[in-house]
This record gives C-alpha cells, sequence and structure tokens, in this order.
C-alpha cells in the first residue's frame, strides 16, 4: 500500500512569495514559516523573477502582488498557469485586476488586510483545488455579475404599452376599456357567442 500513513504529518505546501516591495515579501515569509503545514521555499521581486524561480523552486503555491516592476503579477501569473497554483496577493481590490488575474489563471484574489494564519489557511485551500477570495473580493464579483446580468424583455404593442402607462398613472377600468386591444394571431376580429 503506498501513501502517508494516518498518524503521518501531511506534506508542507510549497510557497513561492512575490512582491516588489522587500518588507512586504519578507513579512509575509517570516509570518508563513511559523504557520503550520507551510514551507516558504523562495521570494522574488518582480514576476519575471517570480516564473524564473517558479521554474527552479518548483512551489506548489505562488502568491503574486499584482502590481510589480516589469511583468506584473498577471502576466505572470498567466506565465505559471498549470505549473504552479497562483495566488493573488495585493491591496489592490480594483475590478480590472481581479478579472484580469482570473483570466490569467489565478486560483483567487486576497487583499493584504488578512491576518497569516487565515492567509496560511487560504494557501492550504488553494493548494487543495478550493479557489480563495478575500470578502470583499467576492462581493465585487457578485456585483458585477449581477450588473451584466441581462433582464428579461417583454415585446408589448403600442395599446398594450398605453395601457400599462394609463394603469401606471391610476387610471381606472372604465378610463382604459373603451379601446379594445388588438388581437393577436390571425388579424380576426373577436367574434361573440350567441346567447
Amino acid at each position: 500500500m503506498t501513501g502517508h500513513r494516518a498518524d503521518a504529518p501531511a506534506p508542507k505546501v510549497r510557497v513561492l512569495i512575490a512582491d516588489d516591495e522587500r518588507l512586504v515579501r519578507e513579512g509575509i515569509a517570516a509570518l508563513l514559516v511559523l504557520q503550520p503545514g507551510i514551507d516558504v521555499v523562495g521570494t522574488a521581486e518582480s514576476g519575471t523573477e517570480a516564473v524564473e524561480s517558479a521554474a527552479v523552486l518548483t512551489p506548489d503555491v505562488v502568491l503574486m502582488d499584482v502590481r510589480m516592476p516589469g511583468m506584473g503579477g498577471v502576466e505572470a501569473a498567466a506565465l505559471l498557469r498549470g505549473r504552479a497554483t497562483v495566488l493573488m496577493l495585493t491591496t489592490f481590490d480594483d475590478d480590472g485586476y481581479i478579472v484580469a488575474a482570473l483570466h490569467a489563471g489565478a486560483s483567487g484574489y486576497l487583499l493584504k488586510d488578512l491576518p497569516a494564519a487565515e492567509l496560511a489557511q487560504a494557501i492550504r485551500l488553494a493548494h487543495a483545488g478550493v479557489d480563495q477570495y478575500s470578502a470583499a473580493v467576492t462581493a465585487r464579483l457578485a456585483a458585477m455579475v449581477r450588473s451584466r446580468t441581462p433582464r428579461p424583455t417583454v415585446d408589448l404593442t403600442d395599446r398594450e404599452t398605453e395601457v400599462l402607462r394609463l394603469l401606471a398613472t391610476g387610471a381606472a377600468n372604465r378610463e382604459i376599456a373603451p379601446v379594445p386591444l388588438p388581437q393577436r394571431g390571425h388579424g380576426q376580429e373577436p367574434t361573440s357567442r350567441a346567447s
């Protein structure tokens, strides 16, 4: 039988951190090494360096800032697609960046305001195949979808539109009824039944 023993610890998730700000990337690395199940294998200061480092270090997950000098995080995420799980970690909650990152293949979009333990959990979940989004990003994505959802339309005749307008202004049925609605179908006039 192959695999891990039930009591053996799960292998650590190998993480590469890409951020152009040295203090930020070193601070994130220092916080993550304290988290169970995380192994920080390296850092990079640009998208180019992240792609090159990923080829050598073979991380499971790359934490990628969006805006960096030279090659940005979105372009780097596209180049890493299929080679590592990319989680965007940034201060920019701009709709354009969010959508571009998802199109590039990022497995999530996190804002830098989350605690280290939550970041570590997001890394573990992303590595397991569960996309990760900050609450603010989820709200923005939902708003984008809602605003782009087509509303149902109905084709009305001029008379049907007039009846609705009259109803909306509070007209009574007796004020609306004198003018008959046009018949739909074969163009025949209504027939009365003999009593």
